[in-house]
């Protein structure tokens, strides 16, 4: 090799080595900055790691103190009938449901009235009459129903579980500002007859009903001077919430009052402000109104929080009517409350349109 190529060969060599070296020199000095990071930063990665590790904590916490339909105890492996209010029917298909699928050694068998409409009068005649093993009731017990059941020995418990509004819809077309509970009434004592006498047009009010034996709700509270007042003779009976609608559809002057869950919604019908006096009424639904030219596109929802707060006139309680008696029924209505005063009952609740107690 001549003396060319032994330098060419030494200067690739060293140029080689000076590669080697920079290569080797700058992983070290990544190393170093790396090390130096972490070390500043350390505390900062276990004071996250902390408050995660805290937080997670926590949030097991809170899931595992929550009841549920799995912690409710008692609940007696047999199948039962229950009957009742039909403002109920969302809770049947919704919560029910979600109760059988957790308990499944539970089995809740609803049952219509063989005579007469369904609804909270008829449930709670036919736990009375032995008919059920519990009721369910968007109304309190009368003095009657707790004398009856005291006379065949044993007593009524009610529950509450849940809250409602009592809804006055009308027909869309109609233009009136709104009623007062007492305006309401009048309506159907037969004293209010024509919708100009409460602000709206000269217009006959037709006035409908569930008959008040089979009602659902009810306008004249028992701790009211108008208790067991009898409607007057311009009120016309209907078999149902549904039937009512209808009616009103195609009746200008109609009015009609349920569940505030049953009728809010409706499309073919209007709901009115309710107040104590007219200078303050509320709306049993979601301001803004949802036009019957939007809906079904759009519905209105419920003024829960009207509701909640007390704000709204014309409130109905749920309540689950349970047989004191010391036997299977008094064991399957305690166990259906306490399954629907569950945190996950309570919520449920809420999904199927109404207002929970906790």
């Amino acid at each position: 090799m001549d003396n060319t190529n032994q330098r060419k060969a030494l200067i690739n060599s060293e140029i080689s080595l000076f590669l080697r070296g920079l290569i080797i020199g700058k992983v070290l000095t990544l190393m170093v900055i790396g090390g130096l990071l972490w070390w500043l930063l350390k505390p900062n990665l276990l004071s996250r790691n902390n408050v995660n590790s805290s937080s997670t904590q926590n949030f097991n916490r809170v899931s595992n103190n929550e009841s549920t339909f799995q912690t409710v105890a008692d609940v007696p492996p047999a199948s039962f009938n229950y009957g009742g209010s039909t403002a109920w029917a969302s809770i049947r298909q919704l919560v029910d449901s979600q109760i059988q699928s957790d308990r499944p050694e539970l089995q809740l068998r609803y049952v219509n009235p063989v005579n007469g409409t369904p609804g909270s009068s008829s449930g709670i005649r036919m736990l009375l009459d032995g008919k059920l093993d519990f009721a369910q009731s968007s109304r309190p017990l009368t003095d009657k129903e707790q004398a009856t059941a005291k006379e065949r020995g044993f007593t009524l418990e009610q529950r509450q579980v849940g809250m409602d509004g009592i809804a006055v819809v009308v027909n869309p077309s109609l233009n009136v500002p709104g009623l007062t509970v007492e305006q309401l009434q009048q309506i159907y004592l037969g004293k209010i007859t024509n919708w100009n006498q409460v602000g709206g047009p000269n217009l006959p009010i037709t006035a409908f009903s569930q008959r008040p034996e089979d009602a659902d709700t009810v306008i004249f509270p028992s701790n009211s001077d108008l208790k067991g007042q009898a409607f007057g003779p311009n009120v016309q009976y209907v078999y149902s919430a549904t039937e009512a609608v209808r009616q009103l559809s195609k009746t200008p002057g109609g009015v009609y009052y349920a569940s505030a869950r049953s009728v809010v919604f409706q499309c073919s019908v209007k709901a009115l402000p309710l107040g104590q006096t007219s200078d303050r009424l509320i709306t049993p639904y979601q301001e803004p109104m949802v036009s019957p030219e939007q809906c079904p596109r759009q519905r209105n929802q419920l003024n829960t929080q009207a509701i909640k707060n007390g704000s709204y006139p014309m409130i109905a309680n749920l309540f689950v009517i349970i047989k004191q008696n010391k036997g299977s029924q008094q064991q399957i209505g305690n166990a259906y409350a306490n399954l629907l005063l569950t945190d996950q009952g309570q919520r449920a609740i809420e999904q199927a349109g109404f207002v929970g107690v906790r």
